[in-house]
């Protein structure tokens, strides 16, 4: 028998355990505890584990008792991992496991399949190897925990990406044991869905803790097993299993960055995760679902086109796309507020998504500077004919795809992409440094553990350090003198643009009356009330908050700011004059001593 057709056992065995199960006193036993951090409010059957680890438990079986797979250790090794996974998160979904007891599970589902020699072998230094085989195993373990909140969302995702697997398990990187294991998880998880995304009414079982965890863990083994284990791959090989799981990588970032932002614990439970943004932007559950399976498919479809391509700059230039559309979307979703959902239609959503041009620009800019920047340095460093040279060049396009990755990532810690940079000062400055140097110092570190230096000259790197902290802080330092300039050579409005901070009762009274004075537009209002986010005031935007103070100014750029809130709390006043000063705008306080009837103020509508 193949391997496709024992692993398609998967399927009937996961929907009949789970069918047979339901019928059982372990379906009362087996149930989630409704509550606040839940986004079901009702006690449903935690049994969809049990199924889908059967699945793949009798699919493997069924291939080394007919022949279809060879008996070897790695096969056991996978196999073990979830059992441990599996065992684990069943006794999770009853007694509520430490994060402690859970990471000592994760550590020993991977230390079966780093024991029987499943290990990143692209990374020639076998104790970084290790090290981050270790982490991709627990973190995609955990990715597949935390994406466990919503139906249907966990098995579809786990689903599609299995398929790209597959795909390239028997086209590109033949391997039986990918092959075996990527169809067991995806048939599994086809049985599972059934019962638990409907089309109509709620989900009849969830996968739990038993469930989930063996999914993260399964794909993760299979991110390991697959192109990871090919030496000297290249770079669409190596970036195969982040697009094909970067919906869940995605979603994890973004909560964890979150939580730790508003001093909340990573591992409590909540619904501020992708599905749930998603929802409170007006789509159904199961939409959202679909959108994110669609940009999982997107994603691996965009893997296998860099394989058939198989050309470094078309793959580093799609790279750059693709990291740019995940920026904007994560960039959007972190904006979106808890709360009920609001009326946003599909077309709105998806012009939405591009939530700031300048930071698109920015991430463009910073693509073509970085590579220029490392192209120089080496070409300072070698000479003209340095490409002539085949290890060098080897080198050189492994490298520059390594540097832009940490480029990207440290610019993104450092806030380099967090606001505007008319009013740019020594921190931000700092910052340039800082993530230009730490970037720098990961990517060295990578090549040295990964591939070597075949004699490629490793002051390259210290003089693009030099070079890029030059090129990205001019980038940056000089948007305030072309900001000016367009400004003086483009009249686009003859009025004065102004910015009114407060959208209460006197800054909607500002309003009106500079509506009516010749040579004013307000292009804009910074009030606290979050409700106000993204709507509009006759017809002018609320553009943020007042924290965000700089970024509105950089935003809708005004000649002048009026303050209609004189009376609040210092602190919070002396952030707008020093956001005026920076951006060298104007700033006017108004104090306005009007008493009229409320009831003119009803008519003020809010779009």
């Amino acid at each position: 028998m193949t391997i496709a057709a024992v692993a398609l056992a998967a399927l009937p065995v996961s929907f009949l355990v789970i069918r047979g199960l339901l019928r059982t006193p372990a379906a009362l036993r087996f149930v989630n505890a409704p509550s606040a951090e839940r986004w079901s409010a009702r006690s449903t059957p935690l049994l969809g584990g049990f199924g889908i680890f059967t699945g793949i438990l009798v699919a493997s079986g069924l291939a080394v008792a007919t022949g279809a797979l060879p008996v070897g250790w790695r096969l056991a090794g996978v196999v073990g991992g979830c059992a441990i996974l599996f065992v684990a998160g069943a006794i999770d979904d009853i007694h509520h496991l430490s994060p402690l007891a859970k990471i000592a599970a994760q550590v020993g589902a991977a230390a079966a399949v780093l024991g029987v020699g499943i290990h990143v072998e692209l990374i020639h230094n076998r104790v970084i190897g290790t090290v981050l085989a270790l982490v991709w195993l627990i973190g995609m373990t955990n990715a597949f925990n935390l994406l466990d909140n919503m139906d249907g969302l966990a098995a579809t995702l786990a689903t599609i990406s299995c398929a790209f697997f597959a795909i390239d398990a028997f086209t590109v990187h033949p391997r039986p044991l990918v092959q075996l294991v990527s169809l067991a998880i995806c048939f599994a998880c086809l049985g599972f869905l059934p019962y638990n995304l409907r089309l109509r009414g709620k989900a009849e079982v969830y996968m739990g803790d038993s469930g989930s965890q063996v999914l993260g863990f399964g794909l993760g083994a299979l991110g390991l097993a697959s192109s990871w284990t090919v030496a000297g791959s290249t770079v669409a090989t190596l970036l195969l299993p982040i697009l094909v799981l970067a919906v869940p990588i995605l979603d994890t970032t973004l909560v964890t960055v979150v939580r730790l932002l508003e001093g909340r614990s990573v591992t409590q439970g909540g619904r501020d995760h992708t599905s749930h943004r998603l929802v409170y932007q007006g789509l159904s559950d199961k939409r959202a679902v679909v959108l994110l399976a669609v940009v999982s498919a997107a994603l691996g479809m965009t893997s296998l086109a860099y394989k058939v391509l198989d050309s470094t700059a078309l793959t580093m230039v799609g790279v750059l796309v693709t990291f740019a559309f995940l920026v904007q979307f994560a960039s959007y979703l972190a904006g979106v507020g808890q709360g009920a959902p609001t009326a946003t239609t599909a077309s709105g959503l998806m012009r939405s998504l591009v939530v700031n041009r300048r930071r698109l620009v920015e991430v463009l800019v910073d693509f073509a500077l970085c590579s220029a920047s490392f192209t120089a340095a080496f070409m300072i460093r070698i000479g003209a004919t340095s490409f002539t040279n085949a290890s060098f060049e080897y080198v050189f396009y492994r490298t520059l795809p390594a540097l832009l990755v940490a480029r990207y990532l440290a610019f993104i810690a450092f806030g380099l992409y967090r606001g505007v940079w008319r009013y740019a000062g020594a921190v931000d400055a700092a910052r340039v440094v800082g993530a230009v140097v730490v970037s720098e110092a990961a990517a060295f570190l990578f090549i040295w553990g990964s591939i070597g230096w075949h004699q490629f000259p490793r002051g390259t790197f210290a003089i693009d350090v030099f070079l890029c902290i030059f090129l990205i802080g001019a980038a940056r330092f000089s948007e305030r003198g072309v900001a000016h300039a367009i400004r003086s050579f483009v009249a686009r409005d003859a009025r004065r643009r102004v910015l009114i901070v407060g959208a209460g009762r006197s800054g909607r009274s500002l309003l009106r009356e500079l509506r009516e004075t010749p040579g004013e537009l307000v292009v804009g209002f910074v009030d606290d009330d979050r409700a106000l986010l993204k709507r509009r005031i006759q017809g002018v935007p609320i553009v943020s908050g007042l924290d965000e103070i700089g970024w509105a100014i950089g935003r809708v750029n005004p000649d002048a700011v009026l303050v209609t809130i004189p009376d609040a709390p210092r602190e919070r006043l002396d952030g707008v004059v020093e956001a005026c000063s920076r951006a060298e705008v104007a700033c006017r306080f108004v104090k306005r001593e009007i008493d009229l009837d409320p009831a003119l103020f009803l008519g003020a509508a809010v779009e």
